[in-house]
């Protein structure tokens, strides 16, 4: 693939605002590198873009996939660097907060907050040789908490904070970071949110697990009303 300074990583691109991002950017002319989790998600990224979209193999909570990742931009790029990485992967996991098991927060900020960490350090080197650009994937529940999505809102708080400390780490540097905060966007993180806490519910004991029926109930029907009025 013939890459140039405006050549952009992308996480999380299998599926909705990254494979959106993905393409936006293919069919404006910039190359792009699509984080995906399998080869399949790749080849279908790849379908309507071959010659601009390059798949890459990464899962943002594993260090040796991201090491890996890496040096394909690396081996790709070369002294051209890299013009931007949009830290775009996440998960929703949503539950009570008193009744959260405390391995699923600790997922959830493993992919929200560490992975997207955990990238930008991999790719800073070749960000600065292009004095590019971060932009990382918040959400409207950075800055407003509710309840049952609890841990999801820690995490978007906690990558809003990542941002402004880094956007004055690495200003120096010529680096802008910046942090995109929808709403309801039409993607698969409802139904997986949902079908998640379905099955989180469903393999939970916790004896104050009656009292929150009627937030469970609700949280439901906000998925659902979610679902319907999402924009594209």
């Amino acid at each position: 693939m013939k890459t140039h300074l405006n050549s952009v990583f992308v996480t999380g691109a299998s599926t909705g605002i990254g494979a959106a991002c993905v393409h936006r950017l293919a069919a404006s002319g910039t190359p792009v590198f699509a984080g995906v989790r399998n080869a399949a998600d790749g080849d279908r990224l790849r379908a309507d873009y071959a010659s601009l979209i390059t798949p890459v193999i990464i899962d943002v909570t594993d260090i040796a996939s991201i090491a890996a990742a890496a040096q394909t931009l690396t081996d790709a790029l070369g002294d051209s660097g890299l013009g931007g990485l949009v830290n775009n992967a996440g998960i929703a996991i949503a539950a009570p907060l008193e009744v959260l098991p405390l391995d699923q927060l600790r997922r959830q900020f493993e992919v929200n907050v560490f992975g997207a960490l955990a990238v930008t350090q991999a790719c800073l080197p070749l960000l600065r040789r292009a004095r590019g650009r971060i932009v990382n994937i918040g959400s409207i529940a950075g800055r407003i908490a509710l309840p049952i999505i609890g841990a999801y809102s820690m995490s978007k708080f906690a990558l809003r904070a990542m941002t402004h400390a880094m956007r004055l780490e690495l200003d120096a540097a010529g680096i802008d970071v910046t942090v995109v905060e929808p709403g309801a966007i039409a993607t698969p993180i409802w139904k997986k949110s949902g079908d998640a806490a379905d099955a989180l519910e469903a393999r939970l004991a916790h004896p104050a697990l009656p009292y929150y029926r009627a937030h469970l109930e609700s949280f439901r029907a906000v998925i659902g009303e979610a679902e319907r009025h999402a924009v594209s």
